[in-house]
């Protein structure tokens, strides 16, 4: 599954890229993990939302709640589940994307391996959104079976969009919508580094644009 990627384009290109209101006020990082604020494309707006739907859990003994996890990834195969249902019908957006990591190595020294589409310098990962009562507007990506560029990696990969599918996907119905929902055909570009998987030691500063309310 997708834990890290970034979106590297200030929120200006992306409306005009993906036809879009731009994005007034809302903060944002360019290196996603979950829980972090990113940018996506919902109602033709660009708006600010946090990485990954909450789910709430309870200790089993004590019946005590657990602070909510973020459920960053949504199995397409997974979307008729009570959990995703009503976003996946009603609330589809897309994500602009740069590259998404991989963890690689022995797991006390991973590195991150970056997927891209070659010659692309953003394109678009199928997600769903949602206004949360613990998070406010967060949103999740959904994911098929993976290419085979990356083995043996992960078995799962982001569904990517081509720009002639957007519109099927945020306006379509969701029969067509989930046709969309396969394994990229095309080549991956890989980018193997020395960066630690876990390296978040240096905060981000946050890049500030105004949010449209959706």
């Amino acid at each position: 599954m997708c834990n890290l990627y970034r979106m590297t384009k200030p929120a200006d290109a992306i409306a005009a890229l993906f036809d879009a209101m731009p994005a007034v006020g809302a903060n944002y990082v360019e290196v996603i993990a979950p829980t972090d604020p990113g940018l996506v494309v919902a109602r033709r707006n660009i708006q600010a939302m946090a990485w990954g739907f909450p789910r709430s859990d309870s200790r089993k003994v004590t019946g005590e709640p657990l602070k909510p996890r973020a459920v960053v990834n949504t199995r397409s195969d997974k979307i008729g589940s009570p959990f995703w249902r009503t976003s996946f019908q009603r609330r589809r957006c897309l994500i602009p994307v740069t590259a998404w990591a991989e963890p690689a190595g022995q797991k006390s020294r991973m590195t991150r391996t970056w997927f891209s589409l070659p010659g692309e310098e953003v394109f678009a990962i199928a997600g769903i959104w949602c206004n949360s009562p613990e998070w406010g507007h967060v949103y999740s990506m959904l994911t098929v079976p993976g290419h085979e560029q990356m083995e043996p990696l992960n078995d799962r990969m982001p569904v990517i969009l081509r720009c002639e599918e957007w519109q099927i996907w945020t306006d379509g119905t969701p029969t067509a919508a989930h046709e969309l929902c396969r394994i990229w055909e095309g080549l991956l570009e890989v980018e193997p580094t020395d960066e630690p998987w876990s390296d978040r030691t240096v905060p981000q500063e946050p890049n500030t644009q105004l949010s449209l309310p959706l």
